[in-house]
């Protein structure tokens, strides 16, 4: 018998990116959201916490300033 398992790593990635639709008010906000949901999938897919917060903070900041609309 088949079983199928679900890798955590994916699904961690998958909810980290549709956090960065929460984009904050402020660039402030922006940043922290941003580096909180790069940090977190950072750690679940077994990468550098503070390369993920890094490059979570400056793509969260540079979506809501490129569609400020769409925060």
């Amino acid at each position: 018998m088949d079983t199928h398992t679900i890798k955590p790593a994916p699904v961690f990635a998958l909810v980290a990116l549709l956090g960065l639709a929460a984009c904050g008010d402020t660039l402030g906000e922006q940043a922290l959201l941003g580096g909180a949901a790069g940090g977190g999938t950072a750690v679940a897919a077994g990468g550098d916490p503070l390369t993920g917060a890094a490059v979570g903070a400056a793509a969260n900041v540079a979506y809501c300033q490129t569609y400020p609309e769409r925060c």
